[in-house]
């Protein structure tokens, strides 16, 4: 095996490292990492592994210095960490992460394959005096990794995906109890009453309006955020995705009022943001309409079997059919930055 980094995803051609990505979700696919590669708030390598030819294993590995989300500072989330310079592998945005390893790989290939990951994130580590850490790791591959890294792995949430059985809306109700199934039909029923008008638009052609709205859903949950730049966040991701995000939205008066956002990937579709504008709301169940039952039909209507939703609000969640998993940090082998006593 040979294992070599490189500084610009655009060199490994996509094709070759989607074919590692399988269920590993969104936000390691090689589109979604190319569009956040020159993030200035961290320096951004890619180990990559081949044998015979052919990639058969790839980590991104992020050098932070100063992480601006809480969620992914080791010291806010892990006890007795001290703030030291991070090194993050894998996805470092989304919250859903593992090792991207080939799944033909034999199991001694494969571990064979995984311990060169791990290697690359501690010696890159090393060289920039940082501690490794994988975050926000799936309960599918939290042992293996752990095992690789010779850690203990620490629960940091739970994920929450909807699974879509059948091919319509009614055979995703038909799998819930019958309570749950009248209060969606009542929810839904308010929300096509309230005489929004409905639109589905391209991120690129409303990220000023949707942006607002994504400001003041976060100054609501104690996240005081300026428009303008919730406005160019979403462009920059529009350009970046090459505008592949789906935009649900309701107006009213020829206002945006409520909008959820959305990509679709391999057989699943992925929430990615939604916001509102609560003095305009119309008392509609507009939350449930925008973020599960809307994006659920289109999840049918293009052949997916699952809605990505993410942590947080998990009861929300889990009423409406979500299954959830637990999501793991686990320390890279060799780590010593940041601990009690250590420099």
């Amino acid at each position: 095996m040979i294992l070599t980094l490189v500084r610009d995803l655009m060199d490994v051609p996509a094709t070759e490292w989607d074919a590692l990505t399988g269920h590993a979700g969104l936000y390691l696919s090689h589109q979604w990492l190319a569009a956040h590669q020159h993030d200035p708030t961290a320096q951004v390598h890619y180990a990559l592994v081949h044998a015979d030819g052919r990639l058969i294993a790839a980590a991104p590995l992020h050098v932070v210095d100063s992480e601006p989300n809480a969620l992914y500072r080791v010291h806010d989330l892990i006890p007795d960490r001290t703030p030291a310079r991070t090194l993050l592998a894998g996805a470092r945005r989304g919250y859903f992460n593992s090792p991207l390893l080939h799944p033909r790989l034999t199991p001694d290939r494969r571990r064979e394959a995984l311990n060169e990951l791990v290697k690359s994130a501690s010696s890159l580590a090393a060289v920039h005096e940082a501690q490794p850490w994988w975050l926000y790791v799936t309960d599918t591959a939290a042992a293996e990794l752990a095992d690789a890294c010779g850690t203990k792995p620490m629960q940091l949430g739970e994920d929450a995906r909807i699974p879509l059985p059948g091919s319509t809306f009614d055979d995703y109700l038909a799998g819930l109890p019958s309570k749950r199934r009248v209060a969606i039909r009542r929810e839904r029923r308010a929300f096509a009453e309230a005489g929004y008008e409905l639109r589905t638009q391209r991120l690129s052609e409303c990220a000023d309006p949707a942006g607002a709205l994504l400001a003041q859903l976060q100054e609501r949950h104690g996240h005081p955020a300026d428009p303008a730049f919730m406005a160019r966040l979403l462009r920059d991701q529009a350009e970046g995705m090459a505008d592949s995000g789906v935009v649900l939205a309701a107006y009213a008066e020829g206002r945006m009022v409520a909008f959820s956002l959305f990509y679709r990937q391999a057989d699943t579709v992925w929430l990615r943001a939604t916001g509102y504008d609560y003095a305009r709301l119309r008392g509609a169940h507009e939350y449930f309409n925008l973020v599960y039952y809307l994006p659920i039909e289109d999840a049918y209507a293009h052949g997916a079997a699952a809605l990505h939703l993410g942590m947080e609000s998990l009861r929300a969640k889990t009423l409406r059919g979500a299954v959830t998993s637990p999501l793991w940090a686990i320390e890279g082998a060799g780590s010593t930055v940041g601990r009690p006593g250590r420099p």
